[in-house]
C-alpha cells in the first residue's frame, strides 16, 4: 500500500467517524426540543420558571451546533459563495479548498484551540458554574464541548485537505475516488442530460 493509499484510507476513516459522531449529535435536537417544551409548559401552565432548564437549553443548542460542525463541513452544508464555486472546475475547487484550509481554517482553528485550552482549564480549576445561583454547575462541560467541536471541524478539514491533495497530485486510480472527482462526474452527467 502506497503512502497516498494510506492517506486516503485514513481520511476515509476520519470522515466515517465524523459522520457517525455528527449523526449521533444530531439526535440531541430531539432532547433539546423536549427540554424546551417541558420548560414552556412549566412556565406557561404551572408558573414555574427554571434557570437550570433555560441554561440546559442553551448548552444543548451549543453542543448540537458545535458537535455537528465537522459533519456539516464534510456534507458541504457550510456557506459557500455559490456564484463562483459552481462555475469552477473540480480542479479549481480542489485548489481553492486546499488553499483555504491551509491558510484560513487551520490557523483559525489552531488559535481557537490554543487559547480555548486555557479557557477550559481555568474553568475547571476554579470550579466555574453559572453566574445565577440556581443555574447549572460545571460550566467547564460546555466549554469543553466547544473545544471538541473545534477539534472535530479540524479533523474534517484535514480529511478534506488530504482528498484535495490526492485529487490534485495523487495517482489517478485514487483521484477518481475523491469527492472532487465524483463532483466532476456528476456535473458532466448533469450537463449531458440538459443537452
Amino acid at each position: 500500500m502506497s503512502g497516498w493509499e494510506r492517506l486516503h484510507a485514513l481520511a476515509r476513516r476520519v470522515e466515517q467517524g465524523l459522520v457517525v459522531l455528527g449523526r449521533i449529535a444530531a439526535w440531541s435536537a430531539l432532547l433539546l426540543a423536549g427540554v424546551i417544551v417541558f420548560d414552556v409548559v412549566l412556565r406557561r401552565w404551572f408558573v414555574f420558571g427554571s434557570t437550570r432548564l433555560q441554561e440546559l437549553e442553551w448548552h444543548l443548542h451549543g453542543a448540537l451546533f458545535l458537535l455537528t460542525l465537522g459533519y456539516a463541513y464534510l456534507k458541504g452544508a457550510h456557506v459557500r459563495i455559490e456564484i463562483l464555486h459552481e462555475r469552477w472546475t473540480p480542479r479549481t475547487r480542489a485548489r481553492v479548498e486546499a488553499v483555504g484550509l491551509l491558510f484560513l481554517l487551520f490557523p483559525f482553528l489552531g488559535a481557537l484551540l490554543w487559547f480555548g485550552w486555557d479557557y477550559v482549564a481555568m474553568s475547571v480549576a476554579i470550579g466555574e458554574r453559572s453566574p445565577s445561583p440556581t443555574g447549572l454547575p460545571a460550566r467547564w462541560i460546555i466549554k469543553g464541548v466547544m473545544l471538541a467541536g473545534i477539534a472535530l471541524l479540524g479533523l474534517a478539514g484535514a480529511a478534506r485537505f488530504v482528498e484535495a491533495m490526492i485529487y490534485l497530485f495523487g495517482p489517478a486510480s485514487l483521484a477518481v475516488r475523491t469527492d472532487f472527482a465524483r463532483a466532476d462526474v456528476t456535473e458532466t452527467h448533469f450537463e449531458e442530460e440538459r443537452i
